[in-house]
């Protein structure tokens, strides 16, 4: 389990077969007027592969994220062996700052908590300073990945635990959206109390409101209190998702074996399908087209390929793990962004766990990390900060001088 550093070289050769693999592209066609209702245009892709072949520089891209401290240590894995597992390790100038795991999902990735990273580790007497880890998950990016069946959610979350106690961390906190807000309830079930003292997540997995058998209290707060504006906006945003944007889950979680084929063998076919999800997913961020080159290329260059990643879905869909949300008792936050995929009324979300902070925010979509990092940093720092409901939860880390 020893720490190696580690920065991103990738070979020559795989640069040249990319080149030569755009160089063959054949577009499909599109019809007339479809704008965004197929799918991702035809206009946008073409005009992404003509930078790719052209004009984007991996290698800047390459240099500028090795100036962030990276890491690879071998984890232990219950029943899958040993796990060579790839992080951002970024620490504090305040040595009682909080450790703080976070965790991303699909398709993200290690680097969503770039822009957070100057927000989190500075030292200042006015908020609490953070030391950073944030892992790419097993079969993501420059992880290993998992080589049998079965890897499933509770797999996830030991990896994570485990590095997080390597790291000399015995007790921290957690941040995650998407399948990090997945892991990170799972890591508030299974670890709460031991090491795992509060978790934060811009992700609530609330489908139904509250039950009177499960939650009489939230039942009665949703029964005698009415839905906001943003509250209703967020059901149909919540509806729209399900009945138009939800596809990718279904295949990923039933054939991802198949969609392998086309994510590993075809670039455009990756950036086409992981391009739609960051514009129909975010609150009309502005994507640089290098920004979104960037992003699909740390799948492209992946450890293992691009088609380990979505496994998470069939993995956690068939161990029926996703239907259920576990409960912990530790602290835990919730933000709100309103073009988050499930962004519900509070009264939902309060099933996540024992939540003690809620932050609503006007603007905000599924990449709440990379599309508003000092508003997702502001929450942290608050809920985490003097005067905030999870104060202190780390024995002897504060986040201050």
């Amino acid at each position: 389990m020893t720490e190696q550093p580690f920065r991103i070289a990738i070979p020559d050769s795989e640069l040249d077969l990319l080149r030569k693999k755009l160089d063959l592209v054949r577009f499909p066609d599109e019809l007339e007027g479809a704008g965004w209702d197929y799918g991702a245009p035809l206009a946008d892709i073409k005009r992404l592969v003509a930078r790719w072949k052209e004009g984007y520089d991996w290698r800047a891209a390459e240099a500028s994220i090795n100036e962030i401290p990276q890491f690879t240590r071998d984890i232990d894995v219950d029943g899958f062996g040993t796990l060579n597992i790839h992080y951002i390790h970024q620490t504090s100038t305040v040595k009682n700052a909080v450790p703080l795991l976070f965790i991303h999902g699909w398709p993200g990735h290690f680097l969503e908590v770039r822009k957070m990273l100057p927000l989190l580790t500075e030292a200042s007497p006015d908020h609490p300073s953070f030391h950073v880890v944030s892992p790419n998950l097993p079969n993501f990016g420059f992880s290993e990945a998992a080589k049998q069946p079965g890897f499933t959610g509770d797999r996830y979350a030991e990896v994570v635990n485990k590095l997080m106690l390597a790291l000399g961390y015995d007790e921290y906190v957690v941040q995650g959206g998407d399948w990090g807000s997945f892991i990170a309830s799972k890591l508030a079930a299974a670890y709460g109390r031991k090491s795992v003292k509060a978790w934060h997540t811009n992700f609530p997995r609330i489908r139904t409101p509250p039950a009177l058998t499960k939650f009489p209290r939230l039942w009665l707060q949703h029964a005698l209190t009415p839905y906001t504006d943003a509250e209703r906006a967020s059901l149909v945003r919540q509806q729209w998702f399900l009945q138009k944007g939800r596809g990718y889950f279904l295949e990923q979680a039933t054939q991802p074996q198949t969609l392998g084929y086309s994510l590993a063998d075809s670039p455009v076919g990756l950036l086409a399908w992981v391009y739609e999800k960051l514009v129909a997913w975010s609150d009309d961020y502005p994507w640089q087209d290098d920004e979104v080159l960037t992003w699909i290329s740390l799948y492209w260059f992946s450890r293992t390929g691009p088609a380990a990643s979505v496994r998470i879905y069939y993995e956690v869909t068939n161990a029926k793990e996703y239907t259920s949300v576990p409960w912990s008792s530790i602290p835990c936050g919730l933000s709100f962004f309103p073009k988050e995929l499930t962004s519900l009324p509070k009264t939902w979300a309060r099933q996540a766990g024992n939540v003690v902070f809620e932050s609503e925010h006007k603007a905000g979509g599924h990449f709440a990390a990379h599309e508003k990092p000092e508003a997702l940093a502001a929450d942290l720092r608050a809920m985490f900060g003097k005067g905030g409901p999870a104060f202190g939860v780390v024995p002897g880390r504060v986040g201050y001088d």
